[in-house]
């Protein structure tokens, strides 16, 4: 759709969600009215930032119910946050709204080339976690065989890909690493003995050197996919067989960055905080929501000429970040030093003690511990002076035979501050 045409659709979406909860929802017109705005005030897509953002803390204002827009009887669904960064937010669907974020998602498969015919192992947490469920109904809706393995059973995993010739999975970054790992560790060669073509990896920031770290230890494509529950799960952000940043799908949701201080717009490529308006959810539709997600927008147009506008893969949370010495530091940006060193294995963990010290723990390839202490130590003293010139920060660095951390078959948890506890 030319962006003309695709501006025109988002403005008679903007007018009615507003409009719907200003009607149906006190809590919005209530914040309306404090920001001396109604719906009739808005005329252009640039009248949005007349609108109150939508807080983490409004969806706890009246909770769990208070931000619903229809009857209770219209709700099919509850879904939660995974509660990373506190309590769960409560997030309803009806059926409508289920159909459409399964539309997107087939949507999303389709731009990367899976369609009937192929097997997604689906092996996201299936639950309150919106990330199983929507996936598996927009694959489900397209045709596609689904196995809901959910996380963790590695063993079983594997052994699931072999005998149903799985084709592409869905799983966290961190998991998909460990996954690999196990597949190698195996004696097993993913070209030889799987069927795997892609992989679709989302629910936690990843860096682009993980998967590239990923795609050759399994030999496939590895698509980068962001949601949030928030706003239906995954699929609202996808990549195209580019993999040049994700397409966000303009119909559904109206997208903003701002730069998360000021709540100002950034200019157009400026690093910011995503914020994002359902533009067709009927059950709990939220207007200029904070997502505290770190992107920005790629100005060019994608090869694949979709006109949906793109984001960068998430660089971070807002509220991700942490401090040592004064230096503002993302885990990201460490990860993305480790993975590209030979040697370095698929897991580490981020320490952070008294006195601002921060100990970098990272598992390595089993044969460096051969007995050579020089091959340790020469591996150890590239990796301290690769992240100190990465971060400006010298941190202390472990060495760790793999299996040594903790696997993470979710969410990582790649930082324990123990600066707080």
């Amino acid at each position: 759709m030319p962006q003309q045409d695709l501006k025109a659709l988002q403005l008679e979406k903007l007018k009615k969600v507003v409009t719907l909860v200003y009607e149906r929802v006190p809590h919005y017109r209530k914040k309306f009215e404090e920001a001396k705005v109604k719906p009739e005030d808005i005329k252009s897509l640039e009248d949005v930032v007349r609108l109150p953002f939508t807080t983490k803390e409004d969806l706890f204002v009246d909770y769990p119910y208070g931000l619903l827009a229809v009857p209770l009887e219209e709700v099919v669904r509850l879904h939660t946050s995974s509660g990373t960064t506190g309590k769960p937010k409560a997030l309803f669907f009806t059926k409508k709204d289920i159909d459409a974020q399964a539309e997107l998602i087939a949507r999303n498969l389709v731009m990367t080339g899976t369609t009937r015919g192929d097997v997604l192992q689906n092996s996201m947490t299936y639950g309150l976690f919106t990330g199983a469920l929507v996936m598996h109904y927009g694959a489900e809706k397209l045709g596609v065989l689904v196995i809901p393995a959910g996380p963790g059973n590695t063993e079983r995993q594997i052994e699931l890909m072999k005998t149903f010739g799985t084709t592409c999975f869905h799983m966290t970054p961190s998991y998909a690493l460990y996954v690999a790992s196990v597949i190698l560790n195996k004696g097993l060669d993913p070209r030889r003995d799987l069927k795997l073509k892609r992989a679709y990896l989302g629910a936690e920031p990843y860096t682009e050197e993980t998967r590239k770290k990923i795609e050759e230890l399994l030999g496939i494509d590895v698509y980068n996919c962001y949601g949030l529950s928030e706003m239906g799960g995954p699929g609202v952000g996808f990549e195209c067989v580019y993999k040049e940043g994700l397409h966000i799908w303009e119909d559904a949701f109206l997208v903003e960055i701002v730069n998360p201080e000021t709540g100002d717009p950034v200019k157009e490529g400026e690093i910011g905080e995503l914020v994002l308006t359902s533009l067709n959810r009927e059950g709990m539709p939220l207007i200029r929501y904070r997502t505290r997600d770190l992107t920005f927008f790629f100005t060019e147009p994608c090869a694949c000429g979709r006109t949906h506008r793109r984001i960068s893969r998430i660089l971070g949370r807002a509220d991700d970040m942490f401090i040592v010495r004064g230096v503002n530091i993302f885990p990201q940006q460490i990860e993305a030093v480790l993975m590209g060193i030979k040697g370095v294995a698929q897991n580490y963990q981020i320490v952070l003690e008294n006195y601002d010290e921060m100990i970098v723990k990272v598992e390595i390839d089993r044969e460096f511990f051969d007995g050579r202490i020089e091959r340790l130590l020469k591996l150890k003293e590239e990796i301290v002076e690769k992240l100190r010139e990465a971060i400006l920060v010298k941190p202390k660095v472990e060495l760790l035979e793999p299996g040594t951390l903790p696997v993470s078959e979710g969410k990582a948890k790649r930082v324990i501050d123990k600066r707080t506890l």
